[in-house]
């Protein structure tokens, strides 16, 4: 990971560094890496990520994130095993309204990435009137393949160097969404970028959120199921929930060896 972690404990789960801030320790982070003149990438971490983060091709994300948190209880989960517990789950789908009320305060610019046409805009429009002052000085709903498109994605560092945003949310979803904002990240260095997934469409009001019992006890993902089981149940029954049984079980194991 880049020298922006550095004062914040890690835990290391899976061999990925997950820094121990809380929801309001990660706004807080973000903002005083600003008044620095600092930009980085923030990475939410869940299960799904963290499972497609053992791929070779995936695995310079990690060093390249400047902050991960959990976004996935199986994670703060298996951090209390280790006795060395992460202060609590922190969501993409939080940190949009968290950064941008902060954002609102103290005067940021925020730019939209992604999601589906119209989405990023309408989203935008929901931040200012839940946020009166926030800065939205763009959004794009940029058009499949745009990533591969040398001219596209010119227009679009250009568009947003103009902009000067303090905060860029990404919805385009893991890995693509970080490897956008690693690309512009190079044209904005004093930025903060975040990959957020879904988040745009449930502050749009295209996705409804789960229901806050479900987030509470890390089931938030069988709430998405039943909404898309066609394009989900794959991934999050033959991959993630496998995934998440044998992090915690690993966690609980190396617990009970070191108790010995």
């Amino acid at each position: 990971m880049n020298s922006g972690q550095v004062g914040h404990e890690t835990v290391v789960l899976d061999g990925v560094p997950i820094h121990a801030l809380s929801e309001a320790g990660t706004v807080d982070h973000v903002m005083a890496e600003l008044d620095a003149g600092r930009g980085g990438l923030l990475l939410t971490a869940n299960v799904d990520i963290m499972f497609r983060l053992r791929a070779p091709e995936h695995a310079d994300l990690v060093s390249e994130a400047t902050t991960v948190v959990a976004d996935g209880m199986p994670l703060v989960w298996a951090s209390r095993l280790l006795g060395t517990p992460l202060p609590e789950r922190v969501t993409g789908a939080d940190l949009v309204w968290k950064l941008s009320e902060a954002a609102a305060r103290e005067g940021r610019k925020v730019f939209l990435l992604g999601a589906g046409p119209g989405v990023a805009e309408r989203a935008g429009a929901t931040f200012v009137k839940a946020y009166p002052g926030l800065q939205v000085v763009g959004h794009e709903s940029p058009p499949k393949g745009f990533d591969k498109d040398p001219e596209y994605m010119a227009e679009l560092a250009r568009r947003m160097v103009e902009a000067q945003p303090d905060l860029v949310f990404v919805a385009l979803g893991f890995p693509k969404q970080d490897r956008v904002a690693l690309a512009l990240r190079e044209h904005l260095p004093a930025t903060w970028f975040m990959g957020c997934g879904g988040a745009l469409d449930m502050a749009a009001g295209e996705v409804p959120r789960a229901h806050p019992l479900l987030q509470e006890v890390g089931a938030e993902w069988l709430h998405r199921l039943v909404q898309e089981p066609r394009r989900l149940a794959r991934r999050y029954l033959v991959d993630d929930l496998p995934y998440a049984v044998g992090l915690v079980g690993q966690a609980a194991l190396t617990r009970v060896r070191g108790s010995k």
